[in-house]
């Protein structure tokens, strides 16, 4: 192996077990990242370690060192290779192990808290039934945190499991403790409940209810937690019951059952009414519309005839469509939408690394302040139950996990409706970055336009020919030519007729620059430019009208007579007029910028209302711009779809590319609109600021909670119990503010003018 190889960074994946709180991640973290050359990221709400490291670390020596520190390791196959799903997924098998034991844990301890807080319902000895009931929750019950503490003990580190184990065992051995030496036990003992505990009242005072309300509260609340988290991630399940698992595939004239595995590029498979689309393709045969709205959001079914292309695990609405595979695997779009939510699902914003850092020292805090507390009572010559009952409200009312859960949970939940939405970001700082956004630079070309030329009117000649007749004879003539305006003829001419076949052309004959001629019919038919042109004056007033607003007009001459005037267009997309006129309500300024001629770029940003138009723009002068509007101190975006747009994407502040555009925009874009759209931008703007609320609530909470709570069970006004609920609480009540980014929906737009504007030359 070369040096080169030796340091050459790899990324591998690892599903960590046993994590419970932010202080888990930050030890998983410090034992990957003494590895030399090794970073490593820790998601609390996916259970998975991102680590970037030299090839000459081994996947093994870095399962070892998660196994070091006292968790599991598993490697995560990388979603290059078929990994299909066998048995029980272990996250269901791991929560039907948690529900079990939690609804024996409430069965045991539902009589001693009613018992204990109910004095009127105290009979003889019933402490002692209490205490019967109470050892086996704190001992199985418990077991889960019991173990983790004393692994964490092993490797001389503390945990949330630390705080919740030291609660359980010291209200345990102080209450057998009362009931065996200091006179609990006597038959006829009677013992009041109070939210807050009393400081005094000797040793005779058992804290069984604390002993089974810590561990069943706890576990109650981790449970919640976890189908929420599980929520969070509904997406990428989503995602992964898209994917076909058999393909119907068309061999020799009969039709064979594969599994998905064996599909190839070029094999023609079955698509029947109701199916889903096995992998991305073309249509070889057949006609019928397809759902795409699990897919890239698009809420309309798509038309599809043949050659058109099918993304796979879209739903076959029509008919019956033959489909000839393009992709497949790892390189269709469904896999690659999924490898970018993992992707941004992997990664941490700037305000999780804080709170990670934060309980990181945080179980240690809470240990030294438990200690102190109890110190401190004992010491003011306090009596010892109330001493005990101040440390153990301090080690259970302490929560790093609702720390550690306020980022990720958010956005995993985000970038998962993000994805519903047609919007796919790569990261926690492509979310932060659409947060700042004041300034976007919008290209032409298929972003706001269709990016193909179409047909935007035709203009006959009063007592001459039928312009729909004109129209068909210049959509046949233009069957031979392959220009992007001829073939927008033949295609609006074919949609005329009505889809039959044009007529035949003969004598065909194509001058660049020029037009096009042949003989349709026995009928001499020109489609040329009218420039100098002898035109009638309808024509005439067509052609001032199509110059006037850009767009291209073309002439048809019938046997030397001109017919009709055909005004081409690139047309501006329906969805652009409503996703500039959002943008800027949200505060974003939109400015164009096109290679395209001053005339049409002027027409297309008057027809959008943009004010700050780029035109005849190289590469070069896109990067340039991004360059300038920075250096004025504006946060930037660019969206693009073209080979042209990569620079200028990758030197903004945030790159956003279109789905339909080329690998080379994808790969520098920050964030990919799927949807063919470009309002799907506005939408992930306000995702992302959102997002970012939703975060700074979480926060907000995670914090302020345990600077309330701690002082409150420091000078004794928490009873144990009361602390184990408002610990569970807390980390449920920030996942719940988490998952309602899943339920998320874009404000409705109004409604701005719409038109079109005609852009392309001939």
């Amino acid at each position: 192996m070369t040096a080169d190889a030796a340091t050459a960074a790899v990324v591998t994946d690892i599903a960590v077990g046993g994590m419970t709180c932010a202080a888990c991640v930050r030890r998983v973290e410090r034992k990957l990242g003494k590895l030399e050359g090794v970073a490593a990221e820790v998601n609390l709400a996916t259970g998975r370690a991102r680590v970037s490291h030299p090839a000459a670390v081994t996947a093994h020596e870095l399962t070892a060192a998660v196994e070091a520190a006292g968790y599991t390791a598993e490697l995560v196959a990388p979603p290059t290779e078929e990994t299909p799903a066998r048995g029980e997924d272990p996250a269901e098998a791991a929560a039907g192990e948690e529900r079990e034991r939690l609804v024996i844990t409430a069965a045991l301890s539902l009589p001693v808290l009613v018992l204990s807080m109910a004095p009127a319902l105290q009979f003889d000895n019933w402490q002692w039934l209490c205490f019967a009931l109470a050892a086996p929750v704190a001992a199985w019950g418990a077991w889960p945190f019991h173990r983790r503490a004393l692994s964490g003990l092993r490797h001389a580190a503390a945990t949330m499991d630390t705080l919740v184990s030291l609660g359980v065992v010291a209200s345990f051995c102080w209450s057998a403790y009362a009931l065996f030496l200091g006179g609990a036990g006597e038959p006829g003992m009677r013992m009041p409940f109070s939210l807050v505990p009393s400081s005094s009242g000797g040793v005779a005072h058992v804290y069984l209810e604390a002993t089974v309300g810590v561990p069943l509260f706890v576990l109650a609340g981790r449970f919640l937690e976890g189908r929420a988290r599980r929520g969070t991630g509904a997406a990428l399940r989503s995602l992964a019951r898209l994917a076909a698992k058999e393909v119907t595939v068309r061999r020799q004239g009969s039709d064979v059952l594969l599994p998905i595995e064996r599909l190839r590029v070029a094999d023609v498979f079955v698509v029947r009414p109701g199916e889903r689309v096995a992998t991305d393709g073309v249509v070889a045969e057949g006609s019928s519309a397809v759902d795409l709205s699990l897919v890239t959001g698009e809420s309309e079914p798509v038309e599809v005839g043949p050659e058109a292309t099918v993304t796979g695990g879209s739903v076959n609405v029509g008919g019956l469509i033959l489909v000839r595979a393009t992709a497949v695997g790892a390189d269709t779009q469904l896999a690659r939408i999924t490898k970018l939510v993992t992707d941004a699902q992997a990664g941490k914003a700037r305000a999780q690394r804080l709170a990670d850092t934060v309980a990181g020292v945080f179980v240690p805090v809470v240990l030294a302040l438990a200690a102190t507390t109890l110190g401190f009572w004992l010491g003011a010559d306090a009596d010892p139950q109330a001493a005990i009952t101040a440390a153990v409200a301090v080690l259970v009312v302490a929560c790093p996990c609702a720390l550690g859960l306020a980022t990720p949970t958010a956005l995993m939940a985000a970038t998962g409706r993000g994805a519903a939405l047609g919007v796919l970001v790569s990261g926690p700082q492509a979310l932060e970055g659409l947060q700042h956004v004041d300034t976007v630079v919008l290209d032409k070309t298929g972003t706001l336009t269709s990016g193909r030329m179409s047909v935007g009117r035709v203009t006959g000649v009063p007592g001459g020919l039928d312009a729909d007749e004109a129209l068909r004879l210049a959509g046949a003539v233009e069957q031979g030519s392959e220009h992007p305006l001829g073939r927008a003829i033949t295609a609006h001419a074919r949609r005329v007729t009505g889809g039959g076949p044009l007529s035949d052309v003969s004598a065909f004959h194509a001058a660049a620059g020029h037009g096009v001629h042949g003989t349709v019919e026995g009928r001499a038919v020109d489609v040329l430019a009218p420039d100098g042109a002898d035109l009638p004056a309808s024509l005439r007033t067509a052609r001032e009208r199509a110059d006037a607003s850009a767009r291209t007009a073309v002439l048809v001459r019938v046997d030397g007579t001109a017919a009709a005037l055909i005004e081409v267009a690139d047309l501006v997309r329906p969805g652009s007029y409503r996703a500039v006129d959002r943008l800027r309500r949200l505060g974003v300024r939109p400015v164009l910028a096109t290679g395209d001629r001053a005339a049409v770029a002027r027409a297309v940003a008057e027809d959008l209302g943009i004010a700050e138009v780029h035109t005849r723009c190289t590469p070069e002068d896109k990067a340039e711009l991004v360059r300038r509007l920075r250096s004025e101190g504006r946060c930037v975006a660019v969206v693009g779809d073209g080979v042209n747009d990569a620079a200028a994407l990758a030197g903004a502040d945030l790159g956003i590319a279109m789905g339909t555009g080329t690998d080379a925009a994808i790969g520098a874009a920050d964030v990919t609109l799927v949807r063919s759209d470009i309002e799907a931008l506005a939408d992930a703007v306000r995702l992302a600021r959102h997002t970012l609320g939703t975060i700074r609530v979480n926060l907000v909470w995670a914090f302020g909670y345990n600077a309330v709570t701690m002082p409150l069970a420091m000078v004794g006004l928490l009873n144990p119990m009361v602390a184990a609920v408002a610990m569970s609480l807390s980390s449920v009540l920030v996942v719940a503010n988490s998952l309602r980014l899943r339920t998320w929906r874009p404000s409705p737009a109004r409604q701005p003018r719409a038109g079109s504007a005609a852009r392309g030359v001939r």
